[in-house]
């Protein structure tokens, strides 16, 4: 699927957008099942997420659900079920296609937040642990069920990501068991920036993403990769990659121009370059 930018012209077929203000947001629309996902929703969404680096108008994503849930997962009759009667290749094939939802995500220059009320299970977890920042009601229960399906936790880089985010030990617990993780939980475990009540979920979800919308993009999307690049450095690569840019940065004329200010005692005015 090739969609070519703005986003604000783009029409989904498979999930609501809607784009404005710097801020587009992505709304699973089934209430009636919980906002399950199926293979076309799978491949909008990256679309759309891939499609976004295309795009300076759109500064920052929420993601959220209809009718008060998130997103309860891989629908059972759309995808669960055909999945059976499919060969290694195609299974490969699906599994290859979920992971590049959390790949788009991930490589998205935009911050994204996740606005989780109720049900966020299986995939719908993965898409609220790939999201940049997570705002949930006392209502959530975020749960990696897979080994509840007799499937393993490590799908779509849980292992990768939430012991990142929540730790080891309780990441385990949760990949293990399956169990819900509940709203209180995942607030002080760090899976959630904050909690809102349901009512005021939206409104607060879009607050914050047009207070990021309305800063510096280019350095948002710098800190975006470099938060994303180290993960995978020691802390000492870290350091040497860190120094490497601020090096770059001193060959700036704002560099000389910040000293020639301070000499002359006055505030100095940069230019960008």
């Amino acid at each position: 699927m090739s969609i070519d930018p703005p986003l604000a012209a783009y029409t989904a077929r498979h999930l609501r957008l809607a784009a404005g203000n710097g801020v587009a947001t992505l709304t699973l629309d089934r209430p009636e099942q919980k906002n399950p996902l199926t293979f076309d929703s799978y491949a909008e969404m990256t679309a759309i997420f891939r499609a976004a680096a295309r795009d300076d108008a759109v500064k920052a994503f929420v993601v959220t659900g209809a009718g008060g849930d998130f997103c309860s997962g891989g629908d059972v009759h759309e995808i669960i079920g055909p999945l059976l009667e499919r060969d290694t290749k195609g299974l490969m094939d699906f599994t290859a296609l979920t992971g590049e939802l959390v790949k788009a995500m991930r490589a998205c220059p935009q911050p994204i937040l996740a606005a989780v009320d109720g049900i966020a299970a299986g995939a719908g977890a993965i898409i609220a642990m790939a999201a940049d920042l997570r705002i949930g009601t006392p209502r959530a229960k975020v749960a990696f069920l897979f080994n509840r399906v007799g499937l393993a936790g490590c799908d779509m880089g849980a292992c990768a990501i939430l012991p990142r985010i929540i730790g080891q030990g309780r990441a385990s617990e949760l990949l293990y068991l399956g169990r819900s993780m509940t709203a209180e939980e995942g607030l002080a475990w760090g899976f959630f920036n904050r909690l809102a009540e349901p009512e005021a979920l939206a409104g607060e979800a879009a607050a914050l993403a047009r207070e990021i919308a309305e800063g510096p993009t280019f350095a948002h999307a710098m800190t975006k990769r470099m938060l994303q690049m180290e993960w995978a450095m020691s802390v000492e690569q870290a350091i040497e990659a860190e120094a490497v840019a601020q090096a770059l940065c001193m060959t700036t004329g704002d560099f000389r121009r910040a000293y020639e200010a301070f000499v002359a005692k006055r505030r100095p005015v940069f230019e960008g370059r």
